[in-house]
């Protein structure tokens, strides 16, 4: 890949704290657990209280939003795939969890890198904190802590770490004590490796090195005699490995009690759904 880290140039920020935007990829066709009457990320989940003495479902992607609220986020945009209608119907504007909402539509099916840079235009000079919408995280402040780290020590990237005892179906890190991250592995049979990474926070640096990189990528599948070949999805943990060959500081921040739950798997959903249902 032909972009570096020194070409790699964003506007300086006024002596303070770029803003923060969410970013919540919602490109997947939820296969796994098919079908479904509405989108995954809607799945209900527990409930919450809307006025004294009354509640309502809650749904999956509510505790993402709520976790980015906590940490003082007022901005997200929601990626869609065609025909996820039913989420900016659900969300609205976003006064239910009390930030303001957009909604973009991801153009090229290709792994989440290329539904994330669909937002290029609106987030190329924030901070962004990407989650996925159909995962349930644990701790609550995760958001704080990593916010936190971004602000004492400036890396390019952070990512948030979680113990995984499953590392064919993760993004794997091998990290320091000190959080600087050596490498990610993506999907090991097998590994000494104990952690995973779950969400990420990165720096307009990234943002526009990640749209070099799918400029890049196309250009040389279009020069190639594989332009109209099968293509296989990117995983965006490929992008941030690519990026720290080339001198991106990419570090990460440990919740060594914290969890991770994709209900897009049958198994995980059960849990979650049990998990909710449990006296």
């Amino acid at each position: 890949m032909s972009v570096s880290a020194d070409s790699v140039n964003f506007p300086a920020s006024r002596g303070d704290r770029p803003e923060v935007i969410g970013l919540l990829p919602c490109g997947g066709q939820a296969t796994r657990i098919s079908p479904l009457p509405l989108s995954k990320e809607l799945f209900p989940l527990g409930f919450r209280a809307t006025a004294p003495g009354r509640t309502c479902p809650k749904v999956v992607s509510h505790y993402l939003l709520e976790k980015m609220r906590r940490a003082g986020m007022t901005k997200a945009y929601f990626i869609l795939r065609p025909g996820k209608w039913d989420i900016p119907a659900y969300f609205n504007d976003g006064e239910m969890v009390d930030m303001h909402l957009g909604y973009l539509m991801m153009r090229s099916p290709h792994g989440v890198p290329y539904t994330l840079d669909q937002a290029y235009p609106f987030v190329q000079n924030a901070l962004v904190v990407l989650g996925f919408p159909d995962i349930l995280l644990q701790p609550d402040d995760m958001y704080v802590h990593m916010l936190a780290y971004w602000q004492q020590h400036q890396p390019d990237v952070v990512l948030g770490l979680f113990p995984c005892d499953r590392p064919e179906k993760a993004g794997m890190v091998d990290f320091n004590p000190d959080g600087s991250i050596n490498a990610i592995i993506e999907k090991p049979q097998t590994t000494h490796l104990q952690y995973m990474w779950g969400t990420a926070l990165w720096t307009p640096r990234f943002t526009h090195y990640l749209h070099q990189y799918i400029a890049d990528t196309e250009i040389k599948l279009a020069q190639s005699d594989r332009a109209n070949a099968p293509r296989r999805e990117i995983p965006i943990g490929d992008v941030i490995q690519a990026a720290m060959q080339t001198g991106f500081r990419v570090t990460g921040v440990p919740f060594p009690n914290g969890t991770y739950l994709d209900i897009g798997t049958p198994d995980d959903l059960q849990t979650a759904i049990l998990a909710q249902t449990a006296p």
